[in-house]
């Protein structure tokens, strides 16, 4: 089959490798002008930032498989934080469940996993599916692409993997409106993302931390995670509530307020040599759906995501995106 996914992140990567694994022609579409979605690495003179997701846990016997792999290859390695929870200026210790969790991370950076597992796919980068449209029995899609003044028409595809988030996935799957009307429940929630280099070390007593009672929900120190820059980077990620509140703030001024929570947090007021917000407008679903993918095989059609269960308590994580991802293909066969 000649098959067209739209999006990069892990849960396309991951349905597409699968699918190619089967035979299939796959050919992935990525409004970005990179792979991995927000599985992401900022990089600049300092080094890179994980802006998006800071680690992944694993916890089905499907997901350890792909990570066992992964960690043989050197893509991942674990990451051993000293962990705290901070309220209003006093560090506490988290559960020791908390502490005990295994976590990992992509190395050099959190977008090098999306790299590695998209080499030997077609990735077409900066290219925004606009519309998909049944003719008969096949897809045809609408792209645009900054270079060209006016839509291209891609196809015919025999099928169609939506693997965007939930909120961007509405409009493509008009064509099954109940897929529609199932995506539009799972709505994202939006994240402000902020990124601190200091000139030297803050001491603290932590390299990633909880913090209750603040516009930010969690703070981690970059450069401790394997494979990184030497250097005092710091990532501070604010709350749900906060970030839907402050959504269409001004960047500078949502840069002021966490520059303000963060000092606040940590109770130090070094002023950092470069320091950047990112708004990720869709971050983590509000209400995730309990299954772990659609799909209609009368239309050929389907999506996946972070933002399925896939069986799982939660949503959100790594592990969901992989395995709705591969739930997708598996549907297909």
């Amino acid at each position: 089959m000649h098959i067209a996914i739209v999006g990069a992140g892990l849960s396309g990567l991951t349905c597409a490798r699968q699918l190619q694994s089967k035979g299939h022609a796959v050919v992935i579409y990525e409004k970005s002008q990179a792979v991995s979605g927000r599985m992401s690495t900022r990089q600049n003179e300092l080094g890179g930032f994980d802006h998006g997701a800071q680690y992944f846990t694993v916890s089905s016997p499907a997901f350890k498989k792909a990570t066992t792999q992964w960690s043989k290859a050197g893509w991942i390695a674990p990451w051993e934080p000293r962990l705290a929870v901070l309220d209003h200026g006093k560090t506490s210790a988290p559960s020791a469940a908390a502490r005990r969790k295994p976590r990992w991370v992509a190395q050099p950076g959190m977008r090098s996993l999306g790299v590695h597992l998209a080499e030997g796919l077609d990735v077409r980068t900066g290219q925004l599916v606009r519309t998909i449209t049944r003719e008969g029995d096949q897809w045809q899609l609408a792209v645009q692409c900054d270079s060209v003044p006016v839509d291209a028409t891609a196809g015919p595809f025999d099928a169609v993997m939506i693997a965007v988030p939930a909120d961007q996935a509405i409009a493509l799957l008009a064509a099954e409106p109940d897929f529609a009307a199932q995506a539009d429940a799972a709505r994202l929630a939006p994240c402000w993302t902020l990124m601190m280099a200091f000139p030297e070390s803050l001491g603290l007593p932590y390299d990633a931390a909880w913090v209750d009672h603040s516009r930010l929900g969690w703070i981690a120190q970059d450069a401790t995670k394997p494979g990184r820059r030497p250097g005092e980077h710091w990532i501070a990620q604010a709350t749900a509530d906060w970030s839907i509140e402050h959504l269409e703030d001004d960047p500078e001024r949502a840069k002021e307020k966490l520059l303000k929570a963060f000092h606040d947090a940590t109770g130090t007021h070094v002023q950092p040599v470069f320091s950047a917000v990112h708004r990720w407008r869709y971050s983590q679903a509000l209400q995730p759906l309990r299954a772990d993918c659609l799909w209609q095989p009368a239309l050929q059609l389907g999506a996946c995501g972070d933002w399925f269960t896939a069986g799982l308590d939660g949503m959100g994580r790594i592990e969901n995106a992989y395995l709705s991802g591969m739930a997708l293909a598996e549907r297909i066969g």
